[in-house]
């Protein structure tokens, strides 16, 4: 015997550092699609989209000066206030009519296209002729009304304007009610005079009386003078802008334009600059006068001259002023609505803060907080001493060249110190209108493009902010740029534009916006994140949008699309899947250019990606490819081949795929309902002669085939365990089925369908039972009629060649059947099958036994009672995912920014420090306990309980001091240490099935629960000790096993979980060895065990990841290399046990040992290099359970005869547990489970009479 079998756990000690850190240990099945709900965002309202577009068309420009002439209630100073639109009223005779032309030019300057009328010294018959033309050209379009009455006396408490007569002998009020009458709605009126609030709120009060005047009119009363009354909303849509308050007279400092209000208005540069240099605040410019600053050089619309810098930084800092100070509504229907109707309120900001230094308050309606300390003015302030300071300068020296004011640089800069700290909790960025101005300049736009993505990356509750700031037709006008380094910044923002507010497909469609995003997909030379996001993008301009999907096709989607399916990364295979599948989905347009271009085929490869996404966007694109409209004979071909490619992934190993499978063949039912229902009525016929022929028979319907495959066909001994014949064999046949039957695509398609209808996973299950149930009603009440012939070919009512009948997609009438017809009802229980399909026609095997079909006779009366009934059309059995809205979600979220797990900042991260520090103290002070173990009892009980059913499987938790007990339908958690009970949840496996295999699936850090029962299926759940049924929630679900064999002694469902490599081998009562890979979810290979009998335990080297062990009922010991090819992958068996093998464990290590036991009761010791055991010990005679501690040298082993014992490797007893502790401790039931504690040396114990028990060591006395 060699040394190192002396102590052959012991040397484990000094390898526990060699196990791969928690921090290294792969999370498994912790990908989004595990965390959260497949659906997609709330829709939110998107309020930054004007309903209506407005435009000024008209302007009245109706001035009241009476040159030479002061009204009578003005006295004014001397010298006085003079000048009007820049000119002195007395310079000339025909000053009035300069003074005309220039306003008209100073309001041009902001609407060129209006038109305009001058009014100079009207009469009240010339206002209302003006007036009420205009509006009758405006339409419904806005008429902005101006009144200059500096010439006139104050408008009186009557709310009355003064006009003149005739002879400019009289003043002749004019009341403000008749004028709006004459002007209508919308309109927008500036008062320039004295005492101009007066009239702001007798409007109101006009408008008031003019609302109820209408109501009087609908209510059948005449209103006043006859007028005909206007509509409500006519009084509401007014805007105005007055000079003063209500008792406020004008500024008359002769320093001062008389009309400073309209000035600021018209012209706020000049006034702006005027006004700096009167308030003496420029001490950094000391050589400005007030003739100085008439002559700064450059246009007002050139943004590299200073006037027009100046300009530009004007209009940036009044929008940023009134973003961050109105209501978000407001802000939109005076800032966004109208282009005149901004720029007057813009410059209205700058009269508030230049006339309130005059003892002037202008007022509004809308009412405007007040803005004239908001702190941008001082950026203001300061962006004019930085300009004017070279302002000498340059006028003295023409080849003086001007610097460029900060101020854009500065702001960015500070946008970007909000971004390193902004979060939907702060305040909104001030800076956030100036990015917007700053998109305009080349010099600024690339940093600019950046920091916006940045800031839309945040959420979308930033997109929203951006899009209502006004930032829409910025970057949709940047899409005609033909600059390569904005198209990852621009194709990122139009990304994060489209995941919250997809109604901007209409307006890229509208401007070829399209085109930008197919050229950036077809550029082999952008990086795959960005084709990615141009794929995203041109998949929700075509989704639900004919016109986008009209567009996309000329561009050559498909093609560029599926040129790039093979790229390397799994997103931008995801969203080309996607797009396809949204290009042609209801346009058979673009699914024959998809058949011309062999979409199909080439979607097939991608059926077989690592990425669950991938493939569900695969079955996604082939399931809307199936056509809905054309039912020619190359059509039916196509859809009915592709139906078999989608019928082969029915057994996906992720839900995911799996939904989206149960959605696209619901839609080739759909086109082939009636060939289905005739499929089905024959499928329910064989059913009933196979229930007859057993019955007759007298079998057990759990052992007899005939019963127990409730689909259809029987097992045989020779049928292959390969695996292979758990799914349908592709066929890769295109556009036709070479060698098969109409008929057996029906049937295949027809028996996934019942496969996904009685799966493990409730959300596909009752998605395929709407489609199953259906079929089967309308299958039930077709065959009452006639009786179905035997014929089975006479039963396939589709031909071979389609076009030789009449169209077969006709269904029954649409009456309405009643919803619970189409679900389960309390007689039709899941305690069925899951199907085996073959490549063969009619060769379908149900491998576990099962007492109920899915339409039992029960049910088949059920229905018979609706005798009147006709079953509904498919059609309107809406079975749908949200997957595509779900992907969409991704965009939506930050894409920048860390992931909490990745963030060292997070409270996730800390959590995870905080467990992983918990888990390294478990491990040590673990140790002195397992090298005292190969000596020490094992016998003191620290924890007694009666668990709910008989202990099937029970496990530690490896860091956490609670121990899972699972009996046939759910699983107890008891914390041993506290000794009370946590929680109890229940697996949700079918009736007639057991639990049979448990684990914890990442026990270092948030822990799944991992069970398997014995139909075959897996089932993983999260928030396991949550209390209450609705605290648990199903991770992830799948068929592990298709194929299990019903015999007299079952083995059920075998698992060996592997942490390190993620793996998950599956056996039990089949002839193989199934490994699922859970990051891909798919089945990576299946090794046939070449035993005769069934596999009872599984063990694996995980750090190695290449031997595999396998346990059978038939004593052997199977060694498999996983490495190499499925018919040479065994390379050893062991032989020497008798009995069924209840243990194989693999000691961790490079020299590691293989140890095994059998229920005879005799271990054996195995070095992998050697056929013959290098060591045997004889326990006991029967064994019920056997356990062996990873790390300490003890192993444990249950007797029917009521006792468990004790030993070390040697073969010593360490102890022998016959009764429970106490002063009348009865006798411990016969051990149905064992486990140890994978670091701590302490036993669990679950017997028959449901008692589970906690040993441990003797406690050290300190």
């Amino acid at each position: 015997m060699s040394s190192e079998l002396e102590q052959p756990f012991i040397n484990e000690l000094h390898e526990e550092d060699d196990e791969a850190r928690d921090w290294d240990l792969l999370i498994a099945f912790n990908e989004l699609r595990h965390r959260e709900k497949i659906q997609g965002s709330k829709k939110v309202a998107q309020t930054w989209r004007m309903k209506e577009r407005m435009k000024t068309v008209s302007v009245a420009l109706v001035l009241c000066l009476n040159v030479g002439v002061d009204p009578p209630d003005v006295v004014k100073t001397s010298p006085c206030a003079r000048l009007e639109c820049w000119i002195d009223p007395l310079s000339s005779q025909k000053a009035l009519e300069a003074i005309g032309a220039n306003l008209q030019k100073q309001y041009e300057r902001w609407q060129p296209r209006a038109r305009y009328k001058q009014s100079l010294d009207p009469t009240v018959d010339e206002v209302k002729k003006l007036c009420s033309s205009l509006r009758r050209n405006a339409k419904e379009e806005r008429v902005l009304f101006h009144y200059n009455g500096h010439g006139v006396p104050k408008p009186t408490v009557n709310g009355e304007i003064w006009v003149f007569n005739k002879s400019y002998t009289q003043y002749i009020p004019l009341s403000v009610y008749d004028l709006q009458t004459w002007m209508g709605s919308p309109s927008i009126y500036v008062y320039d005079c004295s005492n101009a609030g007066i009239i702001i709120e007798l409007f109101r009060q006009f408008s008031l009386q003019r609302e109820s005047e209408l109501e009087s009119a609908l209510n059948g009363s005449t209103p006043r003078f006859g007028s005909p009354a206007p509509a409500v909303s006519s009084v509401r849509n007014c805007i105005q802008l007055a000079a003063c308050g209500a008792s406020e007279l004008l500024p008359m400092n002769p320093e001062l334009p008389a009309d400073l209000f309209t000035s600021c208005l018209t012209t706020p540069i000049r006034i702006a600059l005027k006004w700096y240099v009167l308030q003496n605040t420029g001490r950094l410019v000391p050589n400005i006068t007030l003739d100085l600053v008439d002559k700064v050089p450059g246009q007002l619309n050139d943004r590299r001259t200073m006037l027009g810098e100046l300009n530009w930084i004007f209009t940036a800092i009044t929008d940023t002023i009134a973003w961050n100070t109105l209501p978000r509504e407001l802000f939109q229907k005076l800032f966004r609505q109208d282009l005149l109707v901004a720029s007057l309120f813009r410059n209205f900001l700058l009269a508030e803060r230049i006339m309130r230094s005059y003892n002037c308050t202008p007022m509004s309606s809308p009412r405007l907080p007040p803005t004239y300390q908001h702190p941008m003015w001082q950026a203001w302030d300061l962006a004019l001493d930085i300009c004017l300071r070279q302002l000498p300068t340059l006028l003295e020296d023409e080849n003086a060249q001007f610097h460029h004011s900060p101020f854009f640089t500065e702001q960015l800069t500070a946008f970007q110190v909000w971004l390193s700290y902004g979060s939907e909790k702060r305040n909104p960025p001030e800076q956030l209108p100036i990015v917007l101005q700053v998109l305009l300049s080349q010099v600024h736009r690339l940093r600019a493009l950046d920091l916006l993505g940045r800031f839309l990356d945040l959420g979308p509750w930033a997109v929203s902010l951006a899009l209502s700031v006004g930032i829409f037709p910025y970057v949709l006008k940047l899409l005609q740029s033909s600059a390569r380094e904005l198209r990852p910044l621009l194709v990122f923002i139009w990304a994060k534009i489209l995941s919250v507010d997809s109604s901007c497909q209409t307006d890229l469609v509208k401007d070829n916006g399209h085109k930008y995003f197919l050229s950036v997909l077809a550029d082999p030379y952008m990086p795959a994140e960005h084709r990615t996001m141009a794929a995203f993008v041109l998949a929700m301009i075509v989704n639900d949008y004919k016109q986008g999907q009209d567009a996309a096709l000329q561009g050559n989607v498909i093609s560029n699309c599926l040129e790039q399916l093979s790229d390397p990364s799994a997103s931008l295979r995801q969203w080309l899947a996607l797009c396809l599948g949204k290009v042609w989905s209801n346009f058979d347009n673009a699914r024959w250019c998809g058949v011309r271009d062999r979409a199909h085929e080439k979607l097939y490869v991608l059926l077989n990606d690592p990425s669950p996404e991938v493939r569900a966007s695969a079955v996604f694109a082939l399931g809307t490819f199936i056509s809905v409209t054309d039912r020619s004979d190359q059509a039916n071909n196509i859809d009915l081949g592709v139906g078999m490619m989608l019928a082969s992934v029915g057994n996906d190993g992720s839900s995911l795929v799996r939904k989206e499978v149960v959605v696209a063949l619901s839609s080739l039912v759909q086109q082939f309902e009636s060939q289905f229902t005739n499929v089905v009525v024959q499928w329910m016929e064989e059913e009933k002669q196979k229930e007859k022929s057993a019955a007759v028979t007298g079998e057990v319907p759990a052992i007899q085939p005939s019963i127990t495959n409730s689909i259809g066909g029987s097992f045989t001994s020779n049928d292959s365990f390969s695996g292979e014949s758990s799914t349908v064999r592709r066929t890769h046949s295109s556009s036709t089925l070479a060698g098969t039957t109409f008929s057996s695509v029906y049937m295949t398609v027809w028996k996934v369908l019942v496969q996904l209808a009685l799966g493990p996973h409730k959300e596909v299950a009752d998605m395929a039972k709407q489609i199953v149930n259906t079929l089967k009603l309308k299958a039930t009440l077709s065959a009452r009629p006639t009786h179905v012939m035997q014929n089975s070919k006479a039963c396939y009512s589709a031909p071979s060649s389609p076009s030789n009948t009449a169209p077969i997609h006709g269904t029954p009438p649409h009456n309405q059947f009643h919803e619970e017809h189409l679900t389960p009802g309390p007689t039709m229980k899941r305690d069925f099958s899951s199907p085996h399909l073959s490549g063969k026609a009619n060769s379908y095997t149900s491998p576990h036994p099962r007492a109920k079909k899915l339409l039992s006779d029960k049910n088949s009366a059920m229905i018979h009672e609706e005798k009147e009934e006709e079953p509904r059309n498919l059609r309107q059995t809406s079975v749908t995912t949200e997957f595509f809205e779900w992907s969409c979600r991704h965009f939506a979220q930050p894409l920048m920014r860390l992931s909490e797990e990745q963030d060292p900042e997070s409270s996730s991260h800390h959590k995870r420090e905080f467990r992983f520090l918990r888990n390294n103290n478990v491990r040590q002070d673990a140790r002195e306990e397992q090298l005292r173990a190969g000596f020490n009892r094992l016998d003191v009980e620290v924890f007694v309980n009666k668990n709910q059913g008989i202990p099937a499987v029970i496990k530690f938790h490896p860091y956490e001091g609670h121990v899972a007990v699972a009996d046939k339908d759910g699983i107890c958690f008891w914390d041993w240490e506290q000794g009370t009970k946590v929680n109890y949840i229940y697996n949700e496996n079918l009736k007639n099935t057991k639990i049979t295999a448990m684990d914890f699936i990442n026990p270092h850090d948030e822990s799944l629960l991992l069970c398997g029962t014995d139909d075959g299926s897996v089932r993983i759940w999260r928030n396991y000790l949550s209390e209450g049924y609705d605290g648990k929630e199903l991770v992830s679900a799948f068929q592990a096993i298709n194929d299990l064999i019903p015999t007299v002694r079952r083995a059920g469902l075998v698992l060996d979980w592997e942490q390190e490599s993620g793996m998950l081998l599956a056996s039990g009562d089949v002839r193989i060895i199934r490994i699922w890979d859970s990051q891909r979810e798919t089945k990576v290979q299946d090794i046939p065990t070449g035993a005769e009998s069934c596999v009872t335990s599984l063990a694996s080297d995980s750090f190695g990841r290449s031997l595999l062990i396998a346990g059978c009922g038939d004593g052997t010991v199977r060694l498999f290399d996983r490495r190499l090819a499925p018919s040479e992958c065994r390379v050893m068996t062991l032989r020497e046990h008798n009995r069924w093998v209840v243990k194989v464990h693999l000691q961790k290590g490079s020299e590691g040992k293989i140890v095994s036991a059998s229920n005879a009761g005799d271990v054996r010791f195995w070095d992998p290099r050697f056929t013959e055991s290098v060591r045997t010990l004889n326990l006991t005679q029967g064994v019920t359970a056997l356990e062996i501690h990873k790390h300490a040298d003890v192993l444990a082993c249950g007797s029917p005869n009521q006792f468990i014992g004790v030993y070390n490797t040697s073969g010593d007893n360490l102890s022998t547990i016959k009764y429970h502790e106490g002063f009348l401790g009865q006798r411990i039931g016969a051990a149905s489970c064992l486990a140890f504690h994978p670091y701590k040396v302490k036993l669990a114990a679950g017997s028959t009479d449901s008692f589970i028990s906690v040993y441990s060591t003797p406690v050290k006395r300190s």
